[in-house]
């Protein structure tokens, strides 16, 4: 889960939170703390924003359109809703989630009038290496660089990028290293960019915990359980961070279709390995993770997004308030709103991306 990789700093200084408990085992996790940086998208742009119709989650199960293409590196699997010529969203998911995240939500923002394009990550569901030479490799500018390559194989010039976890991460990452391509960016839990070295700094046990799956991952056998019991495993993840969701087992089986990818445990292995210094990543990507390792503030139109039942360690949105220095708003979510915001309360999250574009 890509809000694990908030700065060891900001972890440090959150470790006194109050305490939850999750999937009956007693945990800390980090509260989203409300200091004064929620505002209003109309007052600070001046425009109204229209206002998102109710939904129920879980009122879609499926995507009305499925498509392949080859962009970069990959043959990219993704849904696409609305209409051709309207502005673009790119909707992007984390671990161990898939498309079906947003669900729900591309249709609110498909009748918005929204040309809405949810791919599937590389190791997840139809999207496919072309080369079986090509490293498996998940750092974060190379996840980045895929949807560069498909917006620019889509011919989107620019997009609103939002999304939760890895998601999240790389609508930071993008707007960090091509702000010129991305209009606004909804990002849940906030500003997710991080380096090896930057992550070598040790956390004091209760936050170590919550980090249980990047250290297992670390080990031949953690790899090896990961693989053996797919399926209960990221099961046990879904209600470790969203321990007041309900979902029920169709809900996540059309997901965990999506991890039967052929490349999707290398993908996840390398994805946490590399975070923690433990493999290395490509050369060709040096200069870029130079860039994004100095933690510099993000300057296109953003909006944060935290529920109030995230069982995955994240910062309070105080901590990386600083790190967006454009037009910029925190949004907490009640309710038992746990890690999979977009699914768990689309709504709230396709409001987001409605007024987030309302800021340029």
């Amino acid at each position: 889960m890509s809000e694990h990789d908030v700065t060891r700093e900001s972890q440090t200084e959150t470790i006194d939170q109050p305490r939850r408990r999750f999937f009956g085992t007693a945990a800390m996790t980090i509260a989203a703390a409300q200091l004064g940086v929620i505002a209003s998208a109309a007052a600070q742009t001046g425009k109204a924003a229209s206002k998102v119709p109710a939904i129920e989650r879980g009122t879609n199960t499926s995507f009305k359109s499925l498509k392949q293409i080859n962009a970069g590196l990959l043959n990219v699997g993704y849904a696409e809703a609305g209409p051709a010529d309207g502005p673009a969203v790119v909707l992007l998911h984390g671990w161990p989630y898939d498309i079906h995240s947003f669900v729900d939500v591309a249709p609110l923002l498909a009748s918005a009038g929204y040309r809405v394009i949810v791919p599937y990550l590389r190791g997840y569901g139809t999207t496919r290496f072309l080369s079986s030479e090509t490293m498996r490799n998940a750092q974060q500018s190379a996840v980045a660089l895929d949807i560069i390559a498909l917006m620019d194989v889509l011919k989107i010039d620019k997009a609103i990028i939002a999304g939760f976890d890895w998601g999240a991460r790389t609508a930071d990452v993008m707007a960090t290293l091509w702000p010129e391509r991305c209009k606004a960016i909804v990002s849940v839990s906030g500003y997710l960019i991080s380096s090896p070295a930057g992550n070598q700094v040790p956390l004091p046990p209760e936050p170590a915990f919550l980090f249980w799956y990047q250290y297992y991952f670390a080990t031949p056998v953690g790899k090896a359980g990961y693989e053996k019991y797919l399926g209960q495993f990221n099961k046990f993840i879904w209600h470790q961070a969203s321990p007041k969701w309900n979902f029920d087992d169709a809900t996540y089986d059309r997901t965990a279709a999506s991890f039967k990818n052929p490349d999707h445990v290398d993908i996840v292995m390398h994805d946490y390995r590399w975070r923690l210094g433990l493999a290395e990543g490509e050369r060709k990507y040096d200069d870029l993770e130079k860039r994004l390792a100095a933690l510099s503030p993000i300057t296109v139109p953003t909006i944060t997004m935290e529920g109030d039942a995230n069982g995955a360690i994240h910062a309070p949105p105080a901590a990386y308030r600083a790190k967006f220095s454009g037009k910029y708003e925190h949004r907490d979510l009640t309710g038992g709103v746990g890690h999979n915001l977009p699914q768990e309360a689309p709504q709230a999250f396709a409001q987001a991306v409605v007024d987030v574009d309302s800021f340029s």
